[in-house]
């Protein structure tokens, strides 16, 4: 199973865990899983047409994988995904 790493501020459900095991062979599907299982992460990650959101990072160890061809990356068991939440503001 991969694991998901999530800034404090996406913390499902004020649990304070920083990873979630999740299923899925791809990126998509993974994020799809931890949607699944915390839905109310799915605004705080996607738009309501269903994109991710452009505040929203996602490595799996140092590649980007925000492209669609990023999503649709392999993932081998106990792979890290690292979700990273944009700062705002000056």
């Amino acid at each position: 199973m991969p694991l998901v790493e999530l800034p404090a501020a996406l913390r499902p459900g004020g649990t304070g865990r920083a990873k979630v095991k999740v299923d899925g062979a791809t990126v998509a599907e993974a994020l799809e899983s931890l949607c699944r299982g915390h839905p109310e992460l799915r605004p705080r990650l996607f738009t309501g047409a269903g994109q991710l959101k452009r505040t929203i990072g996602i490595f799996v160890g140092e590649d980007d994988v925000r492209s669609a061809e990023g999503l649709a990356r392999r993932l081998s068991q106990g792979e890290l995904i690292v979700l990273v939440a944009a700062m705002a503001g000056g």
